[in-house]
């Protein structure tokens, strides 16, 4: 994971550039990087929270035209059985939770601009921390970048007599809608994938000439745990999936790793033009014992496709990098991560 102004800077120095590729695009970063400066992109992940995120930063919507759908939606769509038990009680006040089921329900079998916008925002209020005046999200008392585990939610909520309140979906969507689509920049043709990157890749047809991204640290294993929530709202179950199947992070040793990894840059590679750039921001949970710069250095050297590695570079430690370590690690301080440029020959 990177900041805007990593994509961003790889774009000005390559000014060639016709079209974007990111092969791990996670929330977007490298798609609207891409965007904000004209150059149609391309992104794939394989969970798709993410892939619900980066969508809708690839499209132009209005937000009266969000607004609109999801009070069509309130008014007209099929009102489901909300989710049962103890934490959804706790969670959400009960019409808000009706008003939550009935717009997932409408955003299952929606594909459009205004609904993959909408689909987002959704995602963003689903939950969060209480605040004073007008709510910015729809639960009761809860961080907003991951979901509380059901059992430890129940505890805290009880233990601190905090019931849910009554919060009108449509009255933050619309406030939410009004705050991130107030300046847009022109739409510039991007488009986002859900599945395996090295699988992906052979089905596409577009060619790229730029590649910015950042692979999941081995051993990661926290992501979709985290997002349990949000990936109910995507149509999953409403527990906790532990699981870590098609998780490349997540493979058996770092052998393999290296080998699943040199197989998204051989992919890549095909559908590159020659003298493209390949950048890649990398980096290791300190549980992991690893050494990031050779785990990628690895990885490109096996993918034997061209690549030709042309810097490395020190990039600091990332502040997600530092949650990752404080909240589910635990174990030592975070390590540095490294950028590697590449260059197809």
């Amino acid at each position: 994971m990177f900041p805007l102004d990593f994509p961003l800077e790889q774009l000005a120095s390559h000014g060639a550039t016709t079209r974007v590729l990111d092969p791990f695009c996670g929330r977007g970063t490298t798609l609207f990087a891409a965007r904000a400066v004209g150059v149609p992109s391309v992104g794939i992940d394989v969970n798709p929270v993410a892939v619900a995120i980066a969508q809708a930063k690839v499209e132009k919507v209005s937000a009266a035209a969000v607004v609109r759908l999801a009070k069509r939606i309130l008014q007209d769509g099929l009102q489901p059985i909300a989710p049962q038990g103890e934490f959804w009680q706790l969670c959400y006040e009960a019409k808000t939770l009706r008003e939550i089921s009935t717009v997932r329900e409408a955003l299952l079998n929606l594909r459009t601009p205004t609904a993959a916008m909408l689909r987002a925002i959704m995602l963003g209020i689903l939950h969060g921390p209480r605040n004073k005046g007008a709510p910015s999200y729809l639960s009761n008392q809860m961080p907003r970048t991951y979901a509380s585990k059901p059992g430890y939610a129940v505890k805290f909520w009880k233990a601190r007599a905090l019931r849910p309140v009554r919060v009108d979906t449509l009255d933050v969507i619309a406030r939410r809608a009004a705050r991130l689509l107030e300046a847009q920049p022109p739409s510039s043709g991007g488009r986002v994938y859900l599945g395996d990157s090295a699988e992906v890749l052979k089905t596409l047809r577009p060619t790229f000439d730029l590649v910015v991204t950042s692979p999941p640290y081995y051993g990661m294993r926290t992501y979709l745990p985290d997002q349990w929530l949000r990936s109910w709202f995507l149509g999953g179950a409403p527990e906790v999936p532990y699981g870590s199947a098609g998780q490349l992070a997540r493979q058996p040793s770092q052998a393999a790793f290296v080998t699943a990894l040199a197989g998204v840059w051989r992919a890549t590679a095909l559908r590159c033009h020659r003298r493209a750039r390949l950048a890649v921001r990398f980096g290791a949970l300190p549980s992991a014992r690893t050494d990031p710069t050779r785990l990628l250095l690895d990885s490109i050297e096996q993918a034997e496709s061209g690549w030709v590695v042309i810097g490395v570079t020190p990039a600091g430690t990332s502040p997600y990098q530092a949650r990752q370590a404080e909240q589910f690690v635990r174990a030592g301080s975070a390590i540095g991560e490294v950028d590697v440029v590449a260059e197809l020959r």
